[in-house]
Order: C-alpha cells, then sequence, then structure tokens
C-alpha cells in the first residue's frame, strides 16, 4: 500500500465541495484512494483532482482525417501530461488498438458517432440520418454503443439555400423530443453541437442534458439552463475560430459569415453573460480537428480572461466537472487520480495547467511538452 503525504484538496465523500487539508492519503493496491488522516505537522507536496476535458476527439488527426495509432497514442499523452486525466470523447468513429482500457492513459468515457443528417456535418464523421422518423432508433443505438452518452449535430450551415445559407436546425424539435427520450430510455444523456441561437430553443424543450459550445444562447436560455442543470461547453478556444470560419465563407455564403461574424465579436461578453447567469460551465477543447491535443491551458486561459478567478476555474474543471461525468476525485474509494505539484496551484492557473507529475491509479508519470 502506497502512502502521499502533503496538503490535499479532499473531500470525504463525493458530490461535496473539497477543502484543502494537510496530512498523509493511502492508495489501495488496486490504485484507488484509501484512508485519510489529517496531520497538521505532515510535510509534502501540493495535490489536485485530475483536469477534465469534455469534449475531445482523440483519434482525430486533422479536419476529416483519421489518425493513426501512433499519433492517436501520442493525442491521449499530451492530454494526460498537461493534467487531464478523465475525458469524454464527444463523438468518435473508432479507437485505435491501446487506446482504451490503457491504465497509463485518461479513461475515455465514448459518446458514440456523431449524429446528423447528410451534408450536414464534416465530411467521414457523423452517422447520417437519411429519415427523420429513423432518429429514435439511431439514438438507441449509439446509447448501447457508448459510454451513457450520446451526440447530436443539432445545427450546420445549410448550403442548399445558395447565398441565403446560414447555421439551421437539423431536426424538428417533436423528432428530437422522441430521439433524446429514447437515448434517455436506453441509460444515456444526450449532448449537442450547436453554435447558433436558433438550435437552442428546441434542445431546451426537447429535454437535453448538455449543449456543446452554445455560442447561441440568449440570457433567457442561460438562465433556463442554471435553473435546469443544464451544463455549457463553451469552448473557447474554437469560438475564437469563428471569423476565419466567416472568412473562408466569403461571398458565396454572406448570411452565414455574417451570423458568424457577430458570434465571434460578441464571444467574450457571451462567455461572461453564461457565468453570470449561473451556468455551469464544463471544460473542453474540442482538440482533434481544429485543435491541438494537450493545451487545456489555453482553453482556461481564456476563462481567466472571461473573468472567472483562477481557483473558481480549477473548480469547475475538475472535481465539478468530475463530479458531472461520475468519475471521483479525491475521496475515499475514487480511483488514485491525481496533479501533484511542489507548492500551492490553487490561486495560480498557469502553475495548475502545467503539473509537474501526473498519476493514473497511483501511478505517477512526469510530464512532457504537448504534441498536435
Amino acid at each position: 500500500m502506497k502512502q502521499l503525504s502533503g496538503n490535499f484538496y479532499y473531500r470525504k465523500q463525493a458530490n461535496q465541495a473539497p477543502s484543502w487539508v494537510r496530512g498523509q492519503l493511502t492508495i489501495t493496491e488496486d490504485g484507488h484512494f484509501g484512508t485519510f488522516k489529517a496531520d497538521a505537522t505532515a510535510d509534502g507536496d501540493y495535490f489536485l483532482p485530475g483536469f477534465c476535458d469534455v469534449h475531445c476527439h482523440i483519434g482525430f488527426a486533422a479536419v476529416g482525417q483519421i489518425a493513426t495509432p501512433q499519433e492517436a497514442l501520442a493525442q491521449a499523452e499530451a492530454d494526460r501530461d498537461c493534467g487531464i486525466l478523465a475525458i469524454r470523447d464527444c463523438g468518435n468513429l473508432e479507437y485505435a488498438p491501446g487506446i482504451l482500457g490503457n491504465p497509463a492513459l485518461p479513461p475515455i468515457i465514448r459518446c458514440g458517432r456523431h449524429i446528423a443528417r447528410p451534408k450536414r456535418y464534416m465530411r467521414l464523421l457523423p452517422i447520417d440520418v437519411e429519415n427523420l422518423s429513423d432518429l429514435p432508433q439511431v439514438m438507441a443505438s449509439q446509447a448501447q454503443k457508448s459510454d451513457g452518452w450520446v451526440k447530436i449535430v443539432a445545427d450546420w450551415i445549410d448550403r442548399s439555400n445558395g447565398a441565403d445559407s446560414d447555421l439551421d436546425p437539423l431536426w424538428p424539435t417533436e423528432i428530437l423530443q422522441e430521439g433524446i427520450a429514447a437515448a434517455h430510455e436506453a441509460g444515456a444523456r444526450v449532448t449537442a453541437h450547436a453554435f447558433s441561437h436558433k438550435a437552442i430553443a428546441g434542445l431546451l424543450e426537447a429535454g437535453i442534458d448538455c449543449i456543446e459550445h452554445g455560442s447561441g444562447i440568449d440570457a433567457e436560455q442561460a438562465q433556463e439552463c442554471a435553473r435546469r442543470g443544464i451544463p455549457v461547453t463553451p469552448t473557447l478556444l474554437q469560438v475564437e475560430l469563428f471569423n476565419q470560419f466567416a472568412a473562408q465563407a466569403g461571398q458565396k455564403y454572406p448570411v452565414y459569415a455574417e451570423t458568424m461574424r457577430k458570434m465571434w465579436e460578441g464571444r467574450r461578453e457571451h462567455f461572461a453573460m453564461l457565468y453570470d447567469a449561473g451556468v455551469q460551465l464544463l471544460p473542453g477543447t474540442d482538440s482533434g480537428g481544429y485543435q491541438p491535443h494537450g493545451e487545456l491551458g489555453r482553453e482556461l486561459a481564456l476563462w481567466e480572461r472571461g473573468g472567472i478567478p483562477a481557483r473558481e476555474i480549477i473548480d469547475f474543471a475538475t472535481w465539478r466537472a468530475r463530479d458531472y461525468l461520475g468519475v471521483g476525485a479525491l475521496e475515499p474509494g475514487a480511483r488514485a487520480d491525481y496533479l501533484r505539484y511542489s507548492s500551492d496551484p490553487s490561486s495560480d492557473l498557469e502553475m495548475a495547467v502545467k503539473p509537474e507529475k501526473v498519476a493514473l491509479l497511483g501511478r505517477e508519470f512526469a510530464t512532457k511538452a504537448p504534441v498536435s
């Protein structure tokens, strides 16, 4: 049995706020936290729960390209080394051998495939639903193939409208309700890609569990998300690219370009609005494709620039996100996954996202520089 000594962001049970305590924490032979003994004289390092990335795509080399097994392994290691010790994949094709269940890599909570309409998402990635009436069956099927999550694409540009093309919802609210109900009946929660304002009302009415990006949520909808406990993954690094997407649309799709440009221009005020409304914010990098892996620090730095104190960001990105995913933090019986520092990281975000060592099931790894 292994024993750690020092300062722990510890709690006695899940789903309660931790506090800093000094003492010794044991790790069992199977790699879980055991007993904690408070000791005000204990000397040692500082320990945080691992960060989460709830919007991550290990296995995407670039937009529309699948990573080789070696590339996928390097991506997972880069995520681990920046302190990400739990991942929700948020839509994937399949995993290379040696990724899932690897004790040296962060555990992955799978969402299954993206679910979209034909020609209404990125090439190769989604299951395309030709007939709207098939959506509930497809969502129930993906629920059975996942780890309790289903990922739908709620909006995308509809190029069939020519110059008037814009971000438009993919699903009528009634069929979306049936699909979400089918996923719930199969024991899964549903999260949705949603950039636009147009898609949000239907998602809320249909009973969505989580929203990715959420860049079109208005103040009233944010309050409703907070009231109903529907978290939002703001993916600020991805929203930073909206101006580029607008420029690429050029004069061919001017309506879409203006929609993306306006969301980019108001991105910082919008993020502050979500926070002020009390929405639970989940950390997600959208790595794979447009974003490199191993750079959670860049995403959270944008949160800090948006007005959230470092200590609260660390709470959002560690134990609060871990509770939402059901993976535990620093408490008895949880996986012994932790971050180690030689000095107090609790109010220094730049330090917190650069742990000196990370541990999975009690096995420590020295961190390395991130890779794309």
